[in-house]
C-alpha cells in the first residue's frame, strides 16, 4: 500500500482527525504553491542577518550555553539511544540549548509547543520546567502512515512526563483546546504546520496569549515568508538563528528592538 494511500485509511479510521482531512485535501490540490509563499524573499533575508545559536543565547537571555550538554550528559545519552532504536523515522534533534534557554530565561511555568516527533524539543523543554513543577502543553499530529503514535515523545524520560501534557491532533483542533486550559504562556516553540497559512494562524492564536517578556521560537522559518511577514505586521524585532543549514526565528514579546524584518 502506498503511502499516501496508506495516510488515507487511516484518517477514515479517526473521525476526530476529519477536519484536519479536509485542510490537508484543499492544500495539495486548490491550494500547492501556497505553503512556499515568499521562501527565497525570506531566505535572504534570513541570511543576511543570521548568527549562531550561542550567540542569540547571549545577546537575548545573557547565558553560557557551555553547562547544557555537560549537565544532562547521561540524560542525552539514554536519548540518543532511544532514537536509535526507534523503528519510526521522524524529524531529529533541533536547537536544544536555545529553547532550554529560553525557559530558564523566563523563568517558565507555562510552555506549548506545536510538534513533538521524538520529543527533543519536549526534553529541552522539560528539563527546566521540573525545577519550577511547570506544565509543557504540546501539540502533534499523530505518524498516520506510520503507526507511530506509541513512539511519539519516546526520548522523554518517565519522570519528566509528569509535567507534559500531549493533544494528539492538528494545531487547529489541539491548540483552542489548550488555550482553554491555560491563559498565557512563558515560551512558545512552534514546529508543526510547515505552510504559509498554517504558521500564521497559529502564530496570530498564540502570540496574543504570550506574557511581555515571553520567548517565541519558530524552527524553519525559510519554508516561506510567513514568519517574516509576521514580524512585520506585529512591528516585531527578531533574532535569526542558523542551525544546520535552515533557519529560526526568535524574540522576547515587547523587547527592546534589535533586528527589524523587512
Amino acid at each position: 500500500m502506498s503511502t499516501v494511500l496508506k495516510t488515507f485509511v487511516a484518517y477514515l479510521k479517526r473521525p476526530a482527525l476529519y477536519p484536519e482531512l479536509g485542510r490537508k485535501i484543499i492544500k495539495n490540490t486548490i491550494k500547492r504553491r501556497s505553503p512556499f509563499k515568499g521562501k527565497a524573499k525570506t531566505n535572504h533575508w534570513a541570511a543576511s542577518i543570521a548568527v549562531s545559536q550561542k550567540e542569540v543565547i547571549s545577546r537575548l537571555f545573557s547565558m553560557d550555553t557551555d553547562n547544557f550538554k555537560s549537565a544532562y550528559a547521561d540524560i542525552l545519552e539514554k536519548a540518543n539511544a532511544k532514537e536509535k532504536e526507534c523503528p519510526v523515522k521522524m524529524g531529529g534533534a533541533g536547537a536544544m540549548e536555545l529553547i532550554y534557554y529560553a525557559c530558564e530565561f523566563t523563568k517558565a511555568q507555562n510552555v506549548l509547543e506545536t510538534g513533538v516527533a521524538y520529543g527533543w524539543s519536549s526534553l529541552a523543554i522539560l528539563l527546566s520546567l521540573q525545577k519550577r513543577n511547570g506544565t509543557l502543553y504540546s501539540s502533534d499530529m499523530p505518524y498516520l502512515a506510520q503507526d507511530g503514535d506509541q513512539y511519539v515523545g519516546c526520548v522523554v524520560p518517565e519522570n519528566l512526563k509528569k509535567y507534559w501534557q500531549l493533544f494528539r491532533f492538528a494545531d487547529r483542533e489541539s491548540l483552542p483546546k489548550i488555550l482553554k486550559k491555560v491563559s498565557s504562556f512563558d515560551v512558545f516553540h512552534y514546529d508543526s504546520d510547515k505552510s504559509y497559512h498554517g504558521r500564521m494562524w497559529a502564530y496570530h492564536q498564540i502570540y496574543k496569549r504570550l506574557r511581555p517578556g515571553a520567548v517565541f521560537i519558530s524552527d524553519d522559518i525559510g519554508d516561506n515568508s510567513a514568519y517574516q511577514d509576521f514580524c512585520n505586521r506585529m512591528n516585531i524585532s527578531t533574532c535569526v538563528v542558523e542551525y544546520h543549514g535552515k533557519y529560526i526565528g526568535i524574540f522576547v514579546k515587547e523587547y527592546v528592538p534589535l533586528i527589524r524584518a523587512k
